[in-house]
């Protein structure tokens, strides 16, 4: 919800049957994100993207995510970074 976006370019790779990643991957269960992630600290990871700030979304929170910097990184042999987009709108059924 609150994290960057970006457009590749695959690279080739054959090993990865030229695929990459197509998201972070998530860290916490939904559960567990709705357990630990109070309705403060997902207000906050989400401050400057307009999107829902409720306790129904709580499970889609920032942190219930890989950091999206590091999953990049683990796959610079799959694809080339384009361009970094800033999310500031995110909907959420």
């Amino acid at each position: 919800m609150g994290a960057k976006s970006f457009i590749v370019r695959g690279l080739g790779n054959a090993e990865s049957f030229c695929s990459c990643s197509h998201g972070a991957g998530r860290v916490m269960s939904r559960t567990e994100a709705k357990r630990r992630v109070s309705l403060d600290e997902h207000k906050r990871a989400v401050a400057g993207v307009e999107c829902r700030v409720d306790e129904a979304v709580i499970d889609e929170t920032p942190s219930a995510y890989k950091p999206i910097d590091k999953v990049m990184a683990a796959q610079s042999d799959l694809v080339e970074v384009l361009h970094t987009l800033k999310q500031v709108v995110c909907v959420k059924g």
